[in-house]
């Protein structure tokens, strides 16, 4: 497992903003990572605000990434949900970037592209989770109690594992951990079913009695 240089703070805006932030001032580069231990701005995709007390995991790593990658965000996904199965938690995965466990959103995931990197922001609820009115949450500590630092141990082993792994291996594990497969999602003002991913990373739809292939930007839940 390659190491890790970790910047911590104890409260900051962002991670993701703070990672982007050192990167343009060359401070940080590949396998560097931004923990807080709470933020005041969090967000996820679509600049969502992602609620951020202290008690649980926030982080931002950093990769070398010449080019965008459609197969990188499966891979995340899975090494977080590894993560929380390590310490005897069964989590499912439901497209695009949220990590269940009972059908309550424990984790997110959002990955952005700055130059020659790419920032991987990964939240996990662990002693707190917040009250949201569009979906249910819940927490680590609900099941098993374990520290911030225990899980961004596993977190770390977890993403070089899978980032470097063979992607039909990525396909497969994370094929068996989805939710929400043969579910209606809106393409291109049609209706159609969630089936998939391809080997490069592309969603698979059902059309009416054809398949197509998708990216995320093209499709909503």
């Amino acid at each position: 497992m390659a190491l890790y240089k970790v910047f911590s703070f104890d409260k900051i805006p962002s991670t993701q903003t703070t990672a982007i932030d050192l990167i343009a001032q060359r401070r940080a580069a590949d396998h560097c990572v931004i923990v807080a231990a709470a933020q005041s701005d969090g967000r996820g995709r679509f600049h969502r605000k992602w609620v951020s007390h202290h008690g649980n995991l926030y982080a931002s790593f950093i990769y070398a990434c010449p080019e965008r990658d459609a197969r990188l965000s499966y891979a995340v996904a899975v090494a977080v949900a590894d993560t929380l199965l390590s310490f005897g938690i069964a989590p499912m995965i439901k497209w695009p970037n949220d990590i269940l466990v009972d059908g309550k959103k424990i984790s997110g995931i959002l990955i952005e592209y700055y130059g020659r990197f790419v920032v991987v922001g990964i939240g996990i609820n662990i002693s707190t989770n917040p009250t949201v009115a569009e979906y249910k949450t819940t927490k680590t500590d609900d099941f098993v109690k374990v520290s911030v630092n225990d899980v961004l141990g596993k977190l770390m082993k977890y993403l070089d594992k899978w980032i470097r792994a063979d992607f039909q291996n990525v396909r497969e594990r994370w094929m068996a951990m989805a939710v929400g497969l043969d579910t209606s999602v809106k393409y291109r003002g049609n209706v159609a079913q969630l089936k998939g991913i391809n080997e490069n990373g592309a969603l698979v739809l059902l059309c009416g009695t054809r398949y197509v292939l998708a990216y995320g930007d093209e499709i909503t839940i």
